[in-house]
C-alpha cells in the first residue's frame, strides 16, 4: 500500500463502518478456518501460506482467492515482513498507521497487533480486501471487483469513486494503474493446480529428511529465479556477477526476490541438514554418500557439471523429475531430469 492515497480509507466513514461490521462478523470464524477457497496457492514462503489460505477462506466473496492475496503481498513487499516505505507504510501488507488502527488485530495471539507480524498483517489485508470487494460489487461500477478493490487498497476507495473505476495512468504517476495491472497479471503463477502435478503444487509422499526437504522446497514452486538470491530463511534479492543475473542486458537479480539453484536446495534442507551455499560446495559436502541414478529417491540431490566444475543442483522429485530453480527469467519448477539441463552434463547424485 505504498501510495499517498492510503490514508483516505481512514477518512471514509462509511468504509470504516462497513469494515468494522465485517470484521466483527468474520472474527468468530477466522482463526478456525483452513479451507482453501478459490484454489490452492504456490510460490509463497511457507510462513505465509497458512495465513493466506485462512484470509481467503474467511471472506464470503469468492473473488478473494489465495493467489490474489499472494500476488498482492509480492507487489507490496516481496514477502518481506520488515518492509517499510517513505510514506510510513509498514510490514508485508504495507499498512500506514491510520489504516492499521482500523484493520489491525492480534491474529497470531502473541499479545500485540503488529503490522510486521505476518499473521496480523495478512489477516488485516484479507479483511480490508474483503470489505473493498464487497463495496466494489455493490458500487454499480462496471469493472472486475478485484481490480476495483486493489485500486481502493492502493489509492483509497475515494479515488475509485472519483474516477469511476481504476484511476488512470495519469493519476499519481501511474502507480495505482500499474499496481492493479501487475497484480492481476501475476496472480496466475501463485495458483496451485489441484492435481498435484507439474505446474502446480507437488505431491510428496513419505517421511524423513529427504521427502521433508522436497516438500519444504516445493512450497516455492513458481518463485522467480534470482542469481545469488535466497537464504535458509526464504527468498531474497540477488546480484549480478560477470554474465549472471542479467536479462536483455539489464541486471534483474538485484531487484528479483527469489532463489537460485543452490539456495533453494539449502532452504529445503535447513535446518535439519545445514548444507553450504553453492552447488559445488553442496556436492563436496555430500559426495561421500553417492546415489546411482537407478536408486534415486525423493529428496536426493542431483548435480550437473560442464567439465570444469559443478554448475547446477536440484532436488530429485520422483518419477524421473527434478525440482529446481533453472536460470534467470524462469521460476522454481518441476521437470524431467533429461530436459532440466543438457543430458550430457548430468554428473551424479548424493543423499544428504
Amino acid at each position: 500500500m505504498n501510495t499517498i492515497g492510503k490514508g483516505l480509507l481512514v477518512l471514509l466513514g462509511l468504509a470504516v463502518i462497513v469494515g468494522a461490521l465485517l470484521a466483527g462478523a468474520l472474527s468468530s470464524t477466522f482463526a478456525d478456518t483452513t479451507d482453501d477457497q478459490g484454489g490452492g496457492v504456490q510460490g509463497v514462503p511457507p510462513e505465509y501460506e497458512p495465513w493466506i489460505r485462512r484470509a481467503a477462506a474467511a471472506c464470503q466473496h469468492p473473488e478473494l482467492t489465495p493467489a490474489l492475496l499472494a500476488a498482492q503481498i509480492q507487489q507490496e513487499s516481496g514477502f518481506r515482513a520488515q518492509a517499510g516505505s517513505h510514506a510510513g507504510a509498514q510490514g508485508p501488507a504495507q499498512f500506514v498507521p491510520g489504516t492499521w488502527a482500523t484493520w489491525g488485530r492480534d491474529a497470531d495471539g502473541n499479545g500485540r497487533a503488529d503490522p510486521h507480524d505476518i499473521g496480523d498483517a495478512v489477516t488485516a489485508q484479507g479483511r480490508l480486501m474483503c470489505s473493498l470487494i464487497g463495496q466494489a460489487k455493490t458500487s454499480g461500477l462496471r469493472d472486475d471487483p478485484r481490480r476495483l478493490a486493489l485500486a481502493g487498497y492502493n489509492a483509497g476507495w475515494g479515488a475509485v469513486q472519483r474516477f469511476g473505476g481504476v484511476p488512470p495512468v495519469t493519476f499519481a504517476g501511474g502507480e495505482t494503474y500499474h499496481y492493479v495491472r501487475i497484480i492481476m497479471a501475476s496472480m496466475k503463477r501463485f495458483e496451485a493446480a489441484r492435481d498435484g502435478g507439474v505446474g502446480g503444487a507437488l505431491s510428496v509422499r513419505g517421511s524423513g529428511r529427504g521427502p521433508e526437504a522436497l516438500r519444504r522446497a516445493a512450497r516455492h514452486i513458481g518463485t522467480p529465479y534470482s542469481y545469488g538470491g535466497g537464504t535458509p530463511d526464504g527468498p531474497g534479492t540477488g546480484f549480478c556477477d560477470q554474465g549472471n543475473g542479467y536479462a536483455n542486458g539489464r541486471c534483474v537479480a538485484s531487484s528479483t526476490v527469489g532463489y537460485d539453484c543452490s539456495s533453494l536446495v539449502q532452504y529445503g534442507y535447513w535446518p535439519s541438514v545445514r548444507l553450504p551455499r553453492t552447488a559445488a560446495a553442496q556436492f563436496s559436502a555430500t559426495a561421500d554418500r553417492p546415489v546411482a541414478r537407478a536408486r534415486l529417491k525423493p529428496g536426493d540431490l542431483v548435480f550437473w557439471s560442464n567439465g570444469s566444475g559443478i554448475y547446477h543442483v536440484g532436488i530429485y522429485a520422483g518419477d524421473g523429475r527434478v525440482l529446481h530453480a533453472p536460470r534467470t527469467g524462469r521460476v522454481v519448477t518441476v521437470e524431467p531430469l533429461d530436459s532440466a539441463m543438457p543430458p550430457g552434463d548430468y554428473h551424479g547424485a548424493t543423499r544428504p
